[in-house]
């Protein structure tokens, strides 16, 4: 039976022992709707897809939660010493979306979901946590695009000059071809052509 992206990329975490590790550290938090994001799926998909043995360092370990009954930042501090008691090699960073919203001028976000669905980049709107032993995805936009190494923004802000301008500084300063040079970095809804960056 063929495989399915989701399943693909969930495959991608559970064969990496360190993410596995991460994610059961979070787990035992037990945030109020908490994922580990971005980067964290991002980066081991395309290190799959590209073939390196090694995993890439990540900058941080994005971790996402929704609590609207305390936003105050201090508390994202207190979890992330939490967790850095438990796993001091860790760059963790503990974000609540619901507060989010203030800082990327948007209007409020309703859940994680909501907070992961308005990161720039399709291939960053992407979540993971685990449920007991089992591994469940959140991709508000779905994986294809992760999975076939494109990057582009996320349609709510392809009209928006000031969101785009998010994007482009973000792709400048990431420079992810350097370590993955198999991706296609695009602006708009087409398939490569005219606004592909190398």
């Amino acid at each position: 039976m063929k495989q399915t992206t989701e399943e693909k990329v969930l495959a991608c975490i559970g064969a990496d022992a360190w993410r596995m590790e991460v994610l059961r550290e979070v787990r035992e938090l037990g945030l109020s709707d908490g994922w580990v994001c971005a980067g964290f799926v991002r980066a081991c998909v395309w290190d799959v897809r590209h073939g390196h043995a090694e995993r890439t360092p990540l900058d941080d370990v994005d971790v996402v939660y929704y609590d609207p009954e305390r936003t105050d930042p201090a508390e994202e501090k207190k979890w992330e010493a939490r967790l850095s008691e438990r796993r001091p090699d860790v760059p963790w960073s503990v974000k609540n979306q619901a507060r989010m919203h203030e800082r990327n001028g948007d209007e409020p976000y309703h859940s994680a979901q909501d907070g992961i669905a308005r990161f720039p980049e399709l291939p960053t709107s992407v979540a993971v946590r685990l449920q007991g032993e089992r591994l469940e995805l959140l991709a508000p936009w779905g994986v294809e695009e992760l999975w076939e190494l494109i990057v582009r923004p996320i349609p709510p802000i392809r009209d928006r000059a000031d969101k785009l301008a998010v994007y482009r500084s973000r792709i400048a300063q990431k420079n992810w071809k350097a370590r993955w040079p198999r991706l296609t970095i695009l602006e708009n809804d087409e398939a490569g052509t005219t606004d592909a960056r190398s």
